[in-house]
């Protein structure tokens, strides 16, 4: 028998065999219960892995979720707006998603965890942040892979380009503006899969951060095509939590809300 389980694939069943004998030899179940509860268990296991290797594949570090987000901390939030958007609908129809927000409002724990929910949908996904994105593509240039891994990058039904803003964006003379690199993406993916975008700066500094105003406008254009705004004006959580840990070492910090990613120097 099982060798007949290793050949058809069952392995999860072949190394539970004993289990299901002994509960059918006390519980006399017919036998379609039998099998039900046999082929029930694996294809639960089958699809589990497939769950991890989905996660392991999609780049996301931290496993996020939507119950372990903080409500009451940010009040202004519509939080119908939030749940609605997780049940996904708006990546079956290839809608994008923007979130804006000072750092540390929340704005990666909700796409992550609406990754992750992604992931256990059987969803394709890729996460990554914007300045490593960017890199991987410049890396891409350098080696002659670039088209590859736009291909790769275009390719996932859902994409998170997670804090537009944060950290230096490297490039060389001779290499292409950012704005150049995520546009050619963004304009791959326009109409075919879903983008969701979370940007510590104004959407109007793109231009000065990614290096290009015009292409950083053609990138906004496509994306106000298709997206779906949320922008969390409201305090930051992680300077919460250094007052709280600051407080309980007898410590003070200052009360004062952190501010958003400074723009780039003209």
């Amino acid at each position: 028998m099982r060798r007949h389980l290793e050949v058809l694939g069952l392995t999860y069943t072949g190394e539970h065999i004993e289990e299901h004998l002994a509960w059918a030899r006390g519980e006399h179940p017919a036998p379609s219960v039998l099998l039900e509860r046999i082929l029930g268990e694996e294809a639960g296991h089958k699809l589990a892995r497939r769950v991890e290797r989905r996660i392991d594949m999609s780049g996301l570090a931290e496993r996020k979720s939507l119950e372990a987000f903080d409500w009451a901390f940010q009040p202004g939030l519509d939080k119908a707006l939030v749940l609605e958007l997780a049940r996904l609908d708006f990546v079956r129809h290839t809608e994008d998603l923007v979130v804006t927000g000072k750092s540390g409002t929340g704005k990666s724990h909700i796409l992550q965890a609406m990754a992750l929910r992604a992931c256990q949908q059987q969803m394709s996904v890729r996460y990554a942040k914007c300045v490593d994105l960017l890199d991987d593509l410049y890396a891409g240039l350098g080696d002659g892979s670039y088209l590859q891994r736009l291909r790769r990058w275009a390719a996932p039904q859902l994409l998170v380009i997670d804090d537009v803003g944060l950290g230096q964006v490297k490039k060389r003379d001779d290499e292409p503006t950012a704005a150049h690199t995520l546009f050619s993406l963004v304009d791959k993916r326009h109409g075919r899969a879903t983008t969701a975008i979370t940007s510590n700066i104004r959407l109007g500094a793109w231009g000065r951060y990614l290096g290009d105003a015009t292409l950083a406008t053609a990138i906004l254009d496509r994306l106000a095509m298709r997206a779906i705004r949320i922008d969390i004006d409201g305090p930051s959580y992680r300077q919460k939590l250094a007052r709280d840990r600051a407080k309980e070492r007898g410590g003070k910090l200052p009360d004062d809300e952190e501010p958003r990613a400074p723009e780039p120097a003209t």
